[in-house]
């Protein structure tokens, strides 16, 4: 079982960085899509084209493959039901999914032209996920709880 469990961990990991790569990137596309939709409207098919291809091809699946790995290892014994960090993991990792389904929403809110927040504050909803990331890895390696 010791080498099925670091093939899992490894695909884990794997998902994780791709899935946050996306994650990362795509509320900057939607600063790009709020500033350039007055100033530049001929640009705004193609961000669309990518903020669709970059959820639908490579977030959604990596988050579906995060939470596949993420859930056998749990139920391989990996998670630590009595300590604090688990739990900690455990509640950033439904905020990252829920800030997830917060930007498929919002690019069809771009799409249909009815999103109303700026690229400021895009800019700012961007630091969501980098503050459960950094919660979670610490948690997870530091366990400082």
């Amino acid at each position: 079982m010791g080498d099925l469990y670091l093939w899992l961990k490894a695909g884990h990991v794997i998902s994780v960085i791709a899935w946050m790569a996306g994650i990362f990137y795509l509320p900057r596309l939607f600063v790009y899509h709020a500033e350039q939709r007055a100033a530049v409207p001929q640009m705004v098919p193609t961000l669309e084209v990518m903020e669709r291809r970059l959820l639908q091809a490579i977030m959604t699946p990596a988050m579906i493959a995060t939470w596949v790995f993420g859930l056998i290892l749990i139920g391989m014994g990996a998670f630590d039901w009595g300590a604090a960090w688990s739990w900690i993991k455990l509640a950033c990792v439904i905020g990252m999914t829920a800030f997830h389904m917060w930007c498929a929403a919002e690019r069809k809110r771009l799409a249909t032209g009815t999103a109303t927040m700026t690229g400021r504050n895009y800019r700012m909803m961007n630091e969501v996920p980098t503050v459960l990331m950094i919660l979670i890895v610490i948690a997870v390696i530091v366990r400082p709880f």
